[in-house]
């Protein structure tokens, strides 16, 4: 299943690196990387993630990584990678649906 990336879910993740960045620059590229990996697994498992509860829908799924909740869509052809969010974070619903 071939994977795409939103401009959000983009920024999101260059945001959190910079952050991590901030105090050790070697975790940062390892956070980024691992962060790939854990996406890439998706297109061969999609429905791994459980379903997000903020939507309750099916295609709306979420994977957890570390602190960090890696929102997606199971669409027919693709994956979408819609956001990335901090775990205490309130997630915003128009990050899901817009």
């Amino acid at each position: 299943m071939k994977i795409i990336w939103s401009p959000l879910a983009v920024d999101r993740a260059a945001e959190i690196a910079e952050y991590i960045a901030l105090d050790k620059s070697s975790a940062a590229r390892k956070w980024i990387s691992t962060l790939f990996a854990k996406v890439e697994k998706l297109s061969s498992s999609p429905k791994i993630g459980r379903v997000v509860p903020e939507i309750g829908d099916q295609q709306f799924r979420e994977m957890i990584y570390g602190n960090y909740r890696i929102i997606y869509r199971i669409e027919k052809k693709q994956l979408s990678i819609l956001t990335i969010r901090h775990g205490k974070q309130i997630l915003p619903i128009e990050d899901i649906l817009a």
